[in-house]
């Protein structure tokens, strides 16, 4: 067994089944779950820098974690939504898309990158999208969903050029994966084929056997859910 796995946002749909898939796998000494609702790991809220540091120290005395997986994001919240056009531009719900999508993950880097091994093989990966690819834009919309994944894919790529000064065995990546029948994508699956319509379960084994073909010359690269790597 190696160290520990960390999964953030344990209690949505891809981070459930995450976790439970690492748990069955048993390739770790043991699985903790943090996410805002709480839990027998403790709570985080990633929209709260203070929360984050709270949640790491609260880990800083258990064995170094070989993964962290961040598996949080928004999409739409009621009535707020991907914009269709630059007239539906709302300056609130900008903010709260990089809040989520971009801020949070990389102050979760922040505080937890520094539990990780220091010379050790570690893996920190975040939820991305394919949509947060500039050269893959050709449909436009979804302004800041698009620009809130855009940024956070830069951030990995900066954490990943930091952190191998410190640990040229780690590796940090972005992981898209692909259409999850979760709530973030519901109201957007009419148009979805029902083979690329994955359930958390298929989503989480499919992720995990991403980060297992890995090597230390692909972190700061982002990766769809079949292992293809998605350009910038």
């Amino acid at each position: 067994m190696t160290g520990s796995a960390i999964v953030i946002g344990a209690s949505g749909g891809i981070g459930r089944a995450l976790a439970d898939a690492l748990e069955t796998e048993g390739k770790h000494a043991r699985i903790i779950r943090l996410s805002r609702s709480g839990g027998p790991d403790g709570a985080i809220d990633i929209q709260d820098e203070a929360s984050i540091a709270a949640a790491a120290e609260g880990l800083a005395d258990t064995p170094p974690p070989s993964l962290i997986f961040v598996a949080t994001g928004i999409l739409h919240d009621g009535p707020a939504g991907p914009e269709k056009t630059m007239r539906e531009l709302d300056a609130a719900w900008l903010s709260r898309n990089f809040a989520v999508n971009t801020i949070g993950p990389v102050l979760v880097a922040k505080h937890f990158l520094p539990l990780m091994p220091k010379s050790e093989p570690a893996t920190f990966a975040a939820l991305s999208a394919r949509v947060g690819s500039i050269s893959d834009n050709r449909l436009g919309g979804w302004y800041g969903y698009r620009a809130s994944k855009a940024a956070l894919n830069m951030m990995i790529r900066n954490l990943a050029i930091e952190h191998r000064r410190k640990n040229d065995r780690a590796i940090i990546v972005g992981l898209h994966p692909g259409t999850v029948d979760t709530p973030l994508s519901e109201p957007f699956q009419r148009n979805v084929p029902a083979k690329q319509l994955f359930d958390p379960e298929r989503a989480a084994l499919q992720l995990l056997d991403v980060l297992d073909g890995l090597k230390p010359s692909d972190s700061g690269h982002i990766f769809a859910w079949d292992g293809e790597e998605i350009a910038p």
